[in-house]
């Protein structure tokens, strides 16, 4: 069978890579109708083909390709069964390229698949069923619906931290990526993805992503476009700025510890199981003056968060803590402590992996005990 293959991934004529970033996406996908069938011979028509996305190793998803600005993909119809040919032809399956990392859901939401690994694929729209002897001959009409598709980063860390706490910087500091640095909120208005190296050929991937602010559950600010691109992440890296954060003069001031928690607020309201990922802090900014006092402050009401949320109004109370592996001073500006944060990283990373490898293997495990059970059970007769 031919099969005709789209790509979501290019890019519209006249626009460069580096100065589009999207991360979603509406499309209309249709299945191809079946064909007709023959009665008067038994013909049967063609099923018609399929809109099918398959998942590929690419890191940026476009909103619709040169030849399909409306972003609409609809595959062949079936061919009509005819008299010196009674079994038409199936349609041509229609293939659409999407990154690793992207979710496929309805308007309302309902996910529908989630393309984590190369080469996943997911059948968007069914084609319908050529005419035969079970529908009368008459063909069916395919599959036809609206699906939103989704991408969410795929990194081993993801950067967590309200506007101008340093994100950017750390991740220039730790890589060779790139991101607009300034001493303003919202610099990075974009997930920024950098690979950190290690001294042994370790490779760390490392996601910048838009800074929160209070109310990005309820998608205010860069909201839901931020906070989807964490799920996929293995560890968080929560970075505050060891003075404190205000987003502008109509917002309250928030002291290092007070951001702690609303960032832990955010993520709880958002998704719950978001906190089950190991979780590092870093205060920066530590070459500021009356950093130090800060920090031994601030490390003090963080180890001890339960006696100190009190100063915080009780609707922005977390109802579960964030629980650090470890908390570490950085200065990204002047690299002071990167190496330290580095390691920690890389320790922590570790311990998850190998957590997912020790689950994994006790699963099958059990499977097989299980398998094992059943069959010593069942008699042959």
């Amino acid at each position: 069978m031919v099969i005709l293959t789209k790509h979501l991934l290019a890019v519209p004529r006249g626009l460069s890579r580096k100065s589009k970033f999207v991360d979603r996406v509406r499309v209309y996908v249709k299945g191809g109708s079946g064909g007709q069938g023959y009665p008067k011979y038994g013909g049967l028509g063609g099923d018609g083909g399929h809109v099918i996305f398959t998942a590929v190793n690419k890191d940026s998803l476009y909103s619709f390709v040169n030849d399909n600005p409306n972003r609409r993909f609809i595959a062949k119809q079936g061919k009509n069964a005819k008299r010196m040919m009674l079994l038409g032809d199936n349609g041509e399956d229609l293939v659409v390229e999407v990154p690793v990392g992207v979710t496929i859901s309805l308007d309302n939401g309902v996910e529908l698949a989630d393309l984590d690994e190369p080469q996943q694929k997911f059948v968007a729209a069914k084609g319908g069923c050529g005419g035969g002897p079970d529908n009368g001959f008459k063909p069916e009409k395919g599959q036809a619906r609206s699906v939103r598709v989704d991408l969410k980063l795929l990194a081993d860390v993801g950067l967590v931290g309200f506007p101008n706490a340093g994100k950017s910087t750390f991740l220039s500091a730790v890589s060779r990526a790139k991101p607009k640095v300034a001493d303003y909120p919202f610099t990075t208005l974009r997930p920024q993805l950098g690979i950190s190296f290690y001294d042994d050929g370790r490779r760390i991937s490392i996601a910048d992503l838009p800074g929160l602010i209070e109310g990005a559950h309820r998608n205010i600010g860069m909201g839901h476009n931020f906070l989807k691109h964490v799920e996929r992440t293995k560890i968080l890296l929560v970075v505050v700025d060891v003075n404190g954060f205000v987003l502008d003069g109509r917002s309250q001031f928030r002291d290092a510890f007070e951001t702690v928690i609303l960032l832990n607020k955010e993520l709880e309201l958002y998704k719950p199981a978001l906190l089950d990922k190991p979780q590092i802090l870093v205060i920066n900014k530590m070459d500021t003056p009356g950093a130090s006092e800060k920090y031994d402050r601030t490390l003090e009401m963080v180890t001890k968060a339960h006696e100190h949320m009190l100063k915080i109004p009780e609707e922005l109370r977390p109802t579960r803590l964030f629980e650090f592996k470890s908390i570490l001073p950085m200065s990204a500006a002047e690299r002071f402590n990167i190496e330290e944060v580095k390691a920690s990283l890389r320790e922590t990373i570790e311990e998850a992996y190998a957590e997912d490898s020790y689950e994994m293997q006790d699963t099958l495990q059990q499977f097989v005990q299980f398998s094992n059970t059943e069959l010593a059970d069942t008699k042959v007769t």
